[in-house]
């Protein structure tokens, strides 16, 4: 098939591809809320002076860390019927990415807030806060700003591991890629549609992402503002009268 005729291909199978990336996008939305939320719940676990409580934490983390993603997909998938669950693909596709990158993530967010100043904490206590007062006050302001970089990576590495969820048949981006490449018979360039397509969307999560940690280090006055990095900003630190 000539490139002419591929293109002719790629644009009756566009709307199938623009299908496939919404069900990619809802699937990376979808469980980066989640692992979110629970790596905070497994971070603060595993930061935990309860040993129970800490070992606990510790028991999950390392088991979905240490156990295959597309293993915890079939299990959710496949397995889980035979004993009377039955979930929709989406729903374990959400299930087991949040699940996998919420482990990592806690990793992440015990290690950011173990990485505030101490003094920071005993300031906290000394004005009579309570744990989550120092937390959400305190500690979290200044820990979100360090998560944020590593988080970006776990993100885009979600963005990534979606592509497992063809398996369990849910018609993501990568799903039609592969119907694109039986349409056109050419692998070289239905995958390389496919790969243009994951970097438009992997990169536009990192736009998003850096503009966050720039908002979180503004606010705790470490960096510029987004308004000063595009020139919105104005200028304070010239006396009146200095420009002609």
């Amino acid at each position: 098939m000539d490139f002419a005729s591929q293109i002719d291909v790629l644009w009756d199978f566009l709307p199938r591809l623009l299908d496939g990336m919404l069900v990619t996008v809802e699937l990376t939305v979808g469980s980066a809320v989640f692992a979110f939320l629970l790596a905070v719940a497994f971070g603060l676990a595993a930061g935990a002076k309860n040993i129970v409580l800490r070992g606990s934490a510790r028991v999950v983390i390392e088991f979905f860390r240490g156990t295959s993603l597309l293993v915890q997909l079939f299990w959710f998938f496949y397995v889980l019927p035979l004993f009377g669950y039955r979930l929709e693909p989406i729903v374990c596709g959400i299930l087991a990415l949040s699940l996998n990158y919420g482990a990592y993530g806690a990793e992440v967010v015990r290690g950011a807030i173990a990485s505030v100043p101490k003094p920071q904490w005993e300031a906290a206590t000394a004005l009579n806060f309570g744990y989550w007062q120092r937390m959400r006050r305190v500690v979290f302001p200044q820990a979100w700003a360090e998560m944020i970089p590593p988080l970006t990576n776990l993100l885009i590495q979600l963005l990534k591991g979606t592509a497992l969820a063809s398996y369990i048949l849910l018609q993501d981006l990568t799903f039609q890629v592969e119907q694109l490449r039986r349409g056109t018979g050419d692998t070289i360039f239905a995958f390389g549609v496919g790969l243009v397509l994951y970097f438009v969307l992997g990169y536009v999560l990192t736009l998003l992402m850096n503009a966050l940690e720039v908002r979180a280090k503004s606010r705790l006055g470490t960096g510029p503002t987004l308004r000063e990095i595009f020139g919105f900003a104005p200028v304070l630190d010239e006396p009146v009268g200095a420009r002609p």
